[in-house]
């Protein structure tokens, strides 16, 4: 079943290591990806994002821009600010936020379970976003951006990690917003050979997060197969850059929506129609957070108000099941007129990370009405997966983010 290899990893010195490591490449606009690269030269944001090395006027997906970012991988590598292991190894990747850890394992996915669904989605992808990665990979020929992938955990692989945890970390560092990063090397053979079977003894893989990556990643190793027509698939090509985390050690925040108006009602006009599918709970000056499944929390007109869906209105169905559905199908769509949210200007979303103190900052500031979502959880991620089926645009945040540049897989040796 899904293959996850071993691989040589080109990594940070541990000098540099805290300097070098970023955040993903499209957490930035233009402007801050610059910003962070004027500011700390190391930032691996001028390898993901070549642009910030360029004029602001500078056509930022233009064919030296990618060589630029090749060239700067190249003299990092040069001058030691990198490093290459030398054998193929296994990593341990930790994260801690808020007192919550949560530990993957480093390792190189197959492109052939994505075509063969081995490895699932839950989301879409647009092949306009998809081609700036393809082609980042494919003229550095190195993948620099980790994909996030979950499994429904394994007590074996569980304690594999967790012996690895108690040796000597290669990395130990507290980024700027708060989170800690660790990282330890698994290479004992045995050990290796064991984390092999043990992923292909598993049914299924699941995507997290990272959808474009990872379809850019499987664009190039299907290119590659192309252009080495005599190919065996065991060149790295054929693989690609992943964490694996146990789904129990995973969180999925919240994703909130604002509408910018009413639609044209009133805001008891609203408040009404709302009532007819779900429990208006009386105004509350606190923000409300849903405490369950089915509950929501909107601000509107300076207040909040708890909302409760009918039951009986909730499809027993993976997808229209969700409250992403529920309240697409029951209130933006008839109510609001959001058709699509992922064309429509009048909609934005808005990550749990942000604080509920946000969704009344932007209804305060220019009208309209925000809802507060509870967290899709990791079962009903894999139930759509399962199903073959996709989320509504925007149903899940995870938290804390996975750093790029802490591990770089190289597919052309």
């Amino acid at each position: 079943m899904p293959k996850v290899k071993p691989f040589q990893a080109v990594r940070p010195h541990a000098d540099f290591v805290k300097d070098i490591a970023a955040l993903p490449y499209d957490v930035y606009n233009r402007k801050e990806a610059k910003e962070v690269v004027e500011k700390n030269p190391l930032s691996f944001l001028k390898i993901d994002r070549g642009e910030t090395l360029f004029p602001d006027d500078y056509d930022m997906y233009s064919q030296e821009v990618y060589d630029k970012s090749r060239d700067t991988l190249a003299e990092m590598i040069a001058d030691g600010s990198f490093v290459r292991d030398n054998e193929n190894c296994y990593y341990v990747y930790a994260l801690t936020m808020d007192g919550r850890t949560q530990s993957g394992l480093v390792g190189c996915a197959s492109i052939d379970d994505y075509v063969n669904n081995k490895i699932k989605k839950h989301e879409n992808t647009r092949p306009d976003k998809e081609l700036d990665r393809t082609r980042h990979i494919d003229v550095l020929s190195a993948q620099t951006g980790p994909i996030f992938l979950a499994y429904r955990a394994v007590a074996e692989i569980d304690e594999i990690v967790a012996k690895a945890k108690t040796a000597p970390a290669l990395y130990d560092f507290v980024a700027e917003d708060g989170v800690r990063h660790q990282v330890w090397c698994i290479k004992d053979a045995d050990t290796v050979a064991r984390i092999e079977v043990l992923f292909d003894e598993m049914d299924s893989i699941y995507i997290a997060d990272g959808h474009h990556r990872n379809a850019s990643a499987v664009s190039v190793g299907l290119k590659r197969r192309k252009e080495y027509p005599n190919f065996t698939g065991d060149e790295e090509f054929n693989f690609y850059l992943s964490v694996l985390f146990p789904a129990d050690e995973l969180a999925i925040f919240d994703y909130n929506r604002y509408v910018v108006d009413l639609n044209g009602h009133s805001t008891q006009e609203l408040i009404d129609l709302i009532g007819k599918s779900f429990t208006v709970g009386a105004p509350v000056a606190d923000a409300y957070k849903p405490k369950q499944k089915g509950e929501f929390g909107m601000y509107l007109a300076g207040n909040w108000y708890p909302l409760t869906v009918n039951p009986d209105l909730v499809p027993n169905d993976p997808v229209d099941g969700l409250d992403a559905s529920v309240l697409q199908n029951l209130v933006l769509d008839p109510l609001l007129d959001i058709k699509d949210p992922k064309t429509d200007t009048r909609i934005q979303f808005v990550g749990g990370i942000r604080g509920l103190d946000w969704l009344k900052k932007l209804v305060d500031e220019t009208g309209g009405v925000s809802f507060a979502m509870y967290p899709t959880t990791m079962d009903e991620l894999f139930d759509v997966a399962d199903a073959q089926q996709l989320m509504p645009p925007k149903s899940t945040w995870f938290e804390p983010k996975l750093r790029s540049g802490l591990f770089i897989h190289e597919i052309e040796k």
